[in-house]
């Protein structure tokens, strides 16, 4: 394989595993909840 390929893929895991990385350690400091609380009024109209 020629050496510059070689760089591009380094490159692209290290990019993608820097975003797994700050994706990961932002969920852990600010947990967002998506799911809401609904009740059976609602359901039910």
């Amino acid at each position: 394989m020629p050496r510059s390929l070689i760089a591009l893929v380094v490159v692209l895991l290290l990019l993608v595993g820097g975003l797994f990385f700050l994706a990961g350690r932002n969920s852990e400091q600010e947990p967002v909840r998506v799911e809401k609380d609904v009740t059976l009024e609602n359901l039910s109209q």
